[in-house]
């Protein structure tokens, strides 16, 4: 059986050598599901951390559209995961918890830990290049996340900037605006094709990253190559490699 990291990706040739990398963050840069699933054995071992990372989760698309559907009014990310996460408690017997409880639960997402190639890759990859995230976060988790994790971005932007939430295209738009550079001059790096190929609707180039174990090890991810993505790349320092190549 060949593996993700024996494999030799195909990608097309970079247009242009792009100015600005802008990150997806959960998935991509941190492991959301691996850092929940730790801290909740941690602080409630009983529970199923595994189905409480993926309910928690699957929470998170609708959450953001009774946003986008006028429903709730702008929302920050932070907010709506306090939404989610009071509908969960019950289901996983931890109604009990008192405000201090979900609160500290609730940032969880503020101390999400880097997939082991990232400030390595992302080290590389800012020697070239502008790098910034491009999240649905807000600026605070986003910054409190950095800070944990060591991630050496060039700047934070975020759907609290815009007003918007990924998939809008004033969200991948305004990195080119917020640089003063053509979109094709922004390359979107993320572990989701749907992700990618808004950006690439809007202009951008896309990198795409594998991340087999983005929902945990009983849940692998497919990551096989899109043709539609400048490039594939096993992890960031793949990345690195390929853009230094270009």
């Amino acid at each position: 059986m060949v593996t993700a990291h024996a494999r030799q990706p195909q990608h097309n040739p970079v247009m242009t050598s792009p100015t600005v990398l802008a990150f997806d963050v959960f998935g991509t840069v941190v492991d959301w599901h691996g850092s929940i699933v730790r801290e909740l054995h941690q602080l409630y071992p009983r529970v199923d951390g595994d189905a409480f990372a993926l309910a928690w989760r699957a929470g998170y698309q609708p959450a953001m559209q009774r946003v986008r559907s006028g429903e709730l009014g702008w929302t920050r990310i932070d907010d709506l995961h306090r939404l989610i996460l009071d509908d969960l408690l019950p289901e996983f017997g931890l109604a009990h918890l008192n405000e201090a409880q979900r609160v500290h639960l609730n940032r969880v997402w503020h101390r999400l830990h880097a997939w082991p190639d990232a400030v390595q890759g992302l080290q590389l990859l800012k020697q070239q290049h502008t790098i910034c995230t491009l999240s649905n976060g807000n600026m605070g988790l986003l910054t409190n996340m950095a800070k944990q994790a060591s991630l050496p971005w060039d700047c934070i932007l975020s759907a609290e900037v815009f007003r918007a939430y990924k998939p809008d295209p004033a969200t991948y738009l305004g990195v080119a605006h917020t640089f003063d550079v053509p979109p094709e001059q922004v390359m979107l790096v993320a572990a989701h094709q749907d992700d990618l190929d808004s950006a690439r609707a809007c202009g951008l180039q896309t990198a795409y990253i594998e991340r087999p174990l983005e929902f945990g090890a009983a849940h692998v991810k497919d990551v096989s190559p899109s043709p539609h993505n400048t490039l594939h790349a096993t992890d960031f320092v793949h990345l690195a490699r390929q853009l230094s190549q270009g």
